[in-house]
């Protein structure tokens, strides 16, 4: 069965770049496990640049559904952790970089810590693919 994918339009959710619910049927599901970025891909550090971590997981992302032939409008539904509230808005205004419409489904938690005390940020995601 070819993939179907059906958003359900956003109303005041296009501000923050989700959408409240993604429809799929048919297609192969991708799980992806948290991804991170405080090292850019010639690995350098990228403590302290929220900016640049919420890019290189993206690209890190990116990258592992390539590996499992999909890409990032593939994604139905992430979970965002960050360490500090006060990077929320920035983290949906950087989204938009990616996502201009049809935005996947998401949830945005603020995390007290991660596996290691440089990381900004986690994404963990659900893609699903033809």
């Amino acid at each position: 069965m070819a993939l179907k994918r059906e958003t359900i339009p956003p109303t005041w959710e296009e501000q923050y770049t989700f959408s409240p619910a993604v429809i799929t049927q048919g297609g192969k599901t991708i799980w992806l496990a948290g991804q991170v970025g405080f090292l850019d891909d010639s690995g350098k550090s990228l403590a302290g640049d929220f900016d640049g971590q919420v890019r290189q997981t993206f690209r890190n992302v990116e990258k592992i559904l390539a590996r499992a032939g999909g890409t990032l409008q593939s994604i139905v539904t992430m979970s965002v952790y960050v360490c500090d509230a006060r990077y929320s808005k920035r983290f949906t205004d950087l989204r938009r970089e990616y996502y201009t419409k049809d935005f996947p489904a998401s949830a945005l938690i603020m995390a007290a810590g991660f596996a290691l005390p440089e990381i900004m940020l986690e994404i963990t995601a659900i893609a699903v693919v033809d």
